[in-house]
C-alpha cells in the first residue's frame, strides 16, 4: 500500500571533494599559458642585425709608402745607428706592430730605403736619354743631372754616408744593385765610345771612372761644405757657389774627356 509518504526522494548530487592545497598547486604549475598568435606576416623575414663596425682599412701601398718615407728621415737624420722605430711608426702615423709586420725588423727597414734611393736616382737618369745624345752634349746633361740631384736629394748622399760608415754591409745584401748600375754605366760607354769615333773624347777612357768622378766632385763638396766654409772663410753654400760649382764640374770633365 503506498501513500504519498512512500514515494522515493531524487538523490542528492554529491559535492567535489575539496584538493588538497598541494595538489591544486601541482595542477597549476601543469596548465601551459597560452600562446599568444603573432598578428604579423608570417612570411616576412627577420630585421637584419647591423654589421659590426670594422676598424679603418689601409691601402698597403699607401701605408708601406708613408713608412719607407718616414724611414727616410729618420736614417737621413740619424744615421743606422740613431734612428728609433718608434719615431719611424709615429712619423707614418701607424703603430710600431704594423711596421714589423710590413718590414719585420729596423735593418729590412733600413735595407730597403737604401735600396729605394738608388732606384729613385737610377730611374730619373734614365729619362736622360744618353743613346739619343749627341756625345758632348749627353756628357754634359749627365753631369748637371747628378749635381742637380745630389741638391735636391740630401737624403741620397746622407744614407751613402752612413752605408760608408758600414763599409756596405747592407747594400751587398742586394741582388739587384748591379742591374740597377748597369743602363748607367752601358749609357756613358756609349757616349764615350761614339764621342771617340768621331773625334770629341779621347780614346782611353774608362766610364765607371768618369762617373766616379763626377759623383765624387759633387759629393765631397755638399758632404763637407760647411767645413770647408769654414777653413776658407767662404760661404760655399749659396746659390751663386752651388751654381758654380756645377759649371766647374762640366767643365773639369769634359776638358779631361777632349782629345
Amino acid at each position: 500500500m503506498s501513500d504519498s509518504g512512500d514515494r522515493a526522494l531524487p538523490a542528492r548530487p554529491k559535492r567535489a571533494k575539496a584538493k588538497p592545497a598541494a595538489v591544486a598547486a601541482r595542477s597549476t604549475r601543469k596548465a601551459k599559458a597560452p600562446v599568444a598568435k603573432s598578428s604579423a606576416n608570417p612570411s616576412a623575414k627577420p630585421p637584419r642585425r647591423p654589421a659590426p663596425r670594422s676598424g679603418p682599412t689601409r691601402d698597403p701601398q699607401r701605408t708601406s709608402a708613408a713608412i719607407l718615407a718616414a724611414a727616410v728621415k729618420e736614417f737621413m737624420e740619424k744615421g743606422f745607428g740613431g734612428a728609433r722605430v718608434n719615431t719611424i711608426a709615429t712619423r707614418a702615423n701607424i703603430n710600431k706592430r704594423m711596421l714589423y709586420h710590413y718590414f719585420g725588423d729596423k735593418e729590412a727597414l733600413y735595407f730597403a730605403v737604401l735600396e729605394g734611393v738608388y732606384v729613385g736616382i737610377r730611374t730619373a737618369e734614365t729619362k736622360l736619354h744618353l743613346l739619343d745624345r749627341d756625345p758632348i752634349e749627353g756628357m754634359r746633361e749627365l753631369i748637371t743631372f747628378t749635381w742637380r740631384y745630389f741638391l735636391d736629394h740630401p737624403e741620397f748622399l746622407s744614407l751613402l754616408a752612413t752605408e760608408n760608415l758600414h763599409r756596405a754591409k747592407y747594400l751587398k745584401r742586394s741582388t739587384r744593385i748591379f742591374d740597377l748600375h748597369s743602363p748607367l754605366i752601358s749609357g756613358m760607354a756609349d757616349l764615350l765610345r761614339r764621342g771617340a769615333a768621331n773625334g770629341q773624347f779621347r780614346q782611353d777612357t774608362d766610364p765607371v771612372k768618369i762617373y766616379i768622378s763626377i759623383a765624387a766632385l759633387g759629393f765631397f763638396y755638399l758632404s763637407n761644405r760647411w767645413t770647408l766654409s769654414t777653413i776658407f772663410r767662404r760661404e760655399l753654400a749659396t746659390e751663386s757657389e752651388l751654381a758654380s760649382w756645377g759649371a766647374h764640374i762640366v767643365e773639369v770633365v769634359l776638358s779631361y774627356l777632349r782629345p
